[in-house]
């Protein structure tokens, strides 16, 4: 217990799914934490149960000046940002490439990675200038290895794979650690389209050799190992969370 005791994190699209579970596991360690997401009322009940070293915040991540608010926020509540977690995203295209139009090009660039890159360049200033900070952004095995019928999806998770990379390689020495989890099939609002259906889920499921629904909190567990000094030695890396489905003998 502990882990993260004096610690201060943002965590975006945390009034469900991951990012809550991911919440529940850093106040569970001592953090204190500030969760985002679009519907206040949402917010401060999840807040409520998780308890009070949550602070909800109503923030629209593709907004720029909301995230600026954000930011603010909880330097004013607690004083600086230790931890940012950027796992708000959406997934609004499904169907053939060839069919998507620019509107949806351009709603999920601003939401799955202008979103992160607009927090990172308001919070990981001053963990430089602390000389510590962890960073994680929550990919995808889509941006591993693309999905059919979803490439907008699968096309900003891999970049956001690369701003990982590209942000520890030069904030690494300023004692600033990035790093990514790659989710395969949890058992989230934002999967569902997957794992509702049976044929779906059973196609993932039967190549899998954990043959179950991965849970947001197995995703939570590692969030918290790499944002704590326990992963102290680690940035740059991408970490899947798939239940063996892109083991390459399968």
């Amino acid at each position: 217990m502990g882990d993260l005791n004096g610690k201060v994190a943002i965590v975006t699209g945390a009034s469900r799914g991951i990012g809550r579970a991911i919440a529940e596991a850093f106040a569970r360690e001592g953090a204190r934490i500030v969760i985002c997401g679009r519907k206040q009322d949402t917010l401060d009940q999840v807040a409520a149960e998780i308890g009070p070293a949550v602070k909800p915040f109503e923030c629209h991540v593709g907004r720029a000046d909301q995230i600026e608010h954000l930011v603010e926020f909880t330097t004013r509540e607690f004083g600086r940002v230790d931890i940012l977690v950027n796992n708000a995203a959406t997934n609004i295209s499904f169907g053939p490439c060839l069919a998507i139009d620019e509107s949806q090009f351009d709603k999920m660039i601003e939401i799955n990675l202008k979103s992160a890159f607009r927090l990172v360049k308001a919070a990981a200033p001053g963990m430089c200038h602390r000389g510590s900070g962890s960073i994680l952004n929550i990919a995808s095995i889509a941006g591993l290895r693309p999905q059919r019928h979803s490439l907008l999806y699968s096309m900003t998770k891999a970049a956001l794979i690369m701003m990982t990379q590209s942000y520890a390689l030069e904030l690494g020495p300023k004692g600033v650690r990035v790093n990514a989890i790659a989710p395969g099939l949890i058992q989230t609002t934002l999967s569902e389209h997957y794992w509702k259906d049976d044929a779906q889920r059973n196609s993932v499921l039967e190549k899998q050799p954990i043959q179950r629904l991965g849970r947001p909190s197995d995703v939570a567990e590692l969030a918290l190992l790499l944002a704590s000094e326990k992963g102290s030695y680690i940035t740059g890396q991408t970490f899947t969370v798939d239940g063996g489905f892109l083991l390459p003998g399968l």
